[in-house]
């Protein structure tokens, strides 16, 4: 019988993950359980993926405020520290405020305006407009901020993080001082020693800094990149892509995971005899429309991946084919018509007119969102995702 039915992703449960469980057997026998409940069964190229989290809690890779402050204090100078263009999360980089101020005697503060770089709002374009404010070019004191813009609390969290960062600073000893620009040369002016926050655009800052004439200047990739008196670390992203533990404890993005994702695939192969590819994902990338938040908050979506995931997808536009090339067929011979077209399409159609429309992204990225939409970020306690034909097409 044909098949009828396409890409399906299911959220798997599995045992909640401690520090030096065994997390590939459990990911293969968690998957396995769920499809005997459910009645379902493997196949080629089914797809599973892993939360970021359970990865680096397997791992035990944490750090504590303590250790993200001494390291701060050893290559920032422990004196004044320009913190620059944090995204605005009590989750992302609150706790990660706190040891930096706990490693400095003076935090200025600089935020990006009307919203951090993940989309998070300060303020509104029309706010902006209407008191003649450019963006692009004006610095604001955090006193002219005040008297332009008043308190400004997160549509969703209710929080004003201007004063919520402040305390912050203030309460881990540290004295604050805040302005608001978005050139990340401008912190010049109030410090030399410059910790720059952003996420995907921290290497351009970087290089600016540095040319601009900064003595020291580091990214959250350059925080914690080695242990600290035997924490945790991620070598290739540091704070980057960490989450709040607990009030003094982060979970770090996982580190070195790449045999662990070719483990599942061969747990599956030695299994069940499928090939199954297998990813760690954090953050998908998509942006929602009402509060213009961009997701992507960890520095990839995928930090590892088996090497199927690897490449964009290669697709044909069914309605384009359908209301051109074929625009005069129906029914059956329709049917028919598309079916050979894409089983003769070519191996890359970049530039063919029927392919466009589709996703130009990275499979890891579009698989990605899929599962950190199908897992959530709450209490559904599905950690691991599996997705079943994704690389299926019509003539499947």
């Amino acid at each position: 019988m044909e098949r009828k039915v396409g890409t399906v992703s299911r959220g798997v449960r599995c045992p909640i993950i401690r520090q030096g469980d065994d997390l590939a057997e459990i990911a293969v026998s968690s998957v396995l359980e769920a499809a005997e409940s459910e009645g379902y069964g493997m196949r080629d190229r089914d797809v599973v993926a892993l939360t970021e989290s359970i990865v680096a809690r397997a791992q035990g890779n944490y750090v504590t405020v303590q250790d993200i402050a001494e390291d701060v204090k050893t290559k920032l100078g422990g004196e004044t520290v320009g913190v620059i263009f944090p995204i605005l999360s009590r989750n992302r980089f609150s706790i990660c405020l706190k040891g930096i101020a706990m490693g400095a005697k003076k935090v200025v503060l600089m935020l990006s305006y009307p919203s951090d770089e993940v989309g998070n709002a300060l303020l509104s374009y029309d706010q902006l407009d209407q008191a003649g404010v450019d963006p692009y070019r004006d610095v604001l004191t955090l006193e002219k901020y005040r008297e332009l813009f008043g308190e400004n609390k997160h549509e969703f969290t209710g929080v004003d993080y201007v004063q919520y960062y402040s305390d912050i600073i203030t309460e881990a000893g540290a004295q604050v001082e805040v302005i608001f620009a978005n050139q990340a040369t401008a912190i010049l002016d109030y410090a030399d020693h410059v910790l720059t926050c952003d996420i995907h655009t921290r290497a351009r800052s970087k290089r600016l800094l540095l040319a601009a004439g900064a003595k020291v200047v580091c990214g959250m990739d350059d925080i914690m990149n080695a242990p600290v008196n035997g924490s945790g670390y991620n070598a290739k992203y540091g704070l980057l892509g960490s989450n709040k533990s607990t009030e003094d404890k982060i979970k770090l993005f996982p580190r070195e995971c790449q045999d662990l994702v070719e483990e599942i695939q061969d747990g599956f192969l030695k299994k069940t005899g499928k090939h199954v590819e297998v990813m760690v994902y954090g953050d998908g990338a998509f942006k929602d429309p009402q509060g213009k938040i961009w997701e992507l908050a960890d520095p990839v979506v995928s930090p590892a991946y088996t090497a199927g995931l690897e490449g964009t997808p290669n697709e044909l536009k069914l309605k384009y084919l359908a209301d051109n090339d074929f625009k005069n067929l129906s029914g059956a011979e329709l049917k028919e018509a598309i079916s050979n077209s894409i089983r003769q399409k070519q191996s890359n159609l970049v530039g063919n007119m029927a392919s466009q429309g589709t996703t130009p992204r990275r499979l890891t990225d579009l698989i990605g969102s899929l599962c950190d939409l199908t897992s959530g970020s709450g209490d559904k306690g599905t950690p691991i995702v599996h997705i079943q034909g994704y690389f299926d097409n019509f003539t499947d």
